[in-house]
């Protein structure tokens, strides 16, 4: 694991460290797919290797052939209160983060070797984003995340034309024939009900809103509560890279 400040010329923000995973066995003649993996607000990019084992885990099944080799990326927000991936933290993983990567490591760069996930509130910014993106990335991962902008972080006080400019529900709508004509993925689940934003009807009304417009979509939803977020985003990296 590797930990340092992605640089961003533009940054009107602290940046803090972001973690890059390098596979086993790693190798620079070789290209590799990359996920960007987004984390929850409050967060960091810790909670993907504490809370999530992520390292040991993708060790393990790529080691045992269960997983093809990737780079997975997990950039921070710098924010210790809620808030969400959009305004200038979208900007950052568009213009900062991604050309970065690419520039820096033996990626395949383009949008068939970019995932992007995430975890509650990464898991809207990934789809708002990746929505907001069509054909940057070519598939989008949502664990346990909601599908709607909430009123904190550059949201707070926006007006309509703003909030419906980052509703993955209108995105969707709008972006439907030219997701399908990209051939993106998508992989969306959900734990059991709790307190928060993230509802599982949503997610299923999600799925079902994807399927409908003719899109690729796998729905998975995790009813023990216990550990559903290590659990979605196994779930996750094994749609993504299975061998």
């Amino acid at each position: 694991m590797l930990l340092g400040v992605i640089p961003y010329a533009q940054a009107t923000q602290p940046l803090n460290p972001s973690i890059v995973y390098l596979p086993p066995d790693f190798s620079t003649d070789r290209r590799y797919p990359v996920i960007y993996l987004l984390h929850g607000m409050p967060g960091s990019p810790l909670e993907y290797a504490h809370d999530l084992g992520l390292i040991d885990w993708t060790d393990r099944q790529i080691v045992a052939g269960r997983l093809k080799p990737f780079i997975a990326v997990a950039p921070s927000a710098a924010q210790r209160t809620g808030g969400e991936w959009a305004g200038f933290w979208e900007r950052y993983l568009i213009d900062g983060v991604v050309p970065w990567v690419d520039a820096n490591l033996p990626t395949i760069a383009s949008p068939e070797g970019r995932v992007l996930a995430g975890l509650s509130a990464g898991g809207f910014g990934a789809f708002d984003i990746g929505l907001r993106h069509p054909g940057f990335f070519g598939r989008l991962a949502s664990w346990g995340g909601y599908f709607h902008p909430l009123d904190d972080g550059p949201f707070k006080g926006a007006n309509k034309a703003e909030l419906d400019a980052n509703d993955p529900w209108l995105l969707l709508r709008s972006e439907a024939a030219q997701l399908r004509l990209d051939g993106t993925r998508f992989f969306v689940s959900t734990g059991p009900p709790h307190p928060g934003p993230e509802k599982p009807s949503e997610t299923m009304a999600f799925g079902r809103a994807l399927l409908r417009d003719g899109l690729p979509v796998t729905v998975m939803r995790f009813k023990n509560l216990r550990k559903h977020w290590a659990h979605e985003s196994h779930a996750g990296l094994r749609w993504a890279f299975r061998a």
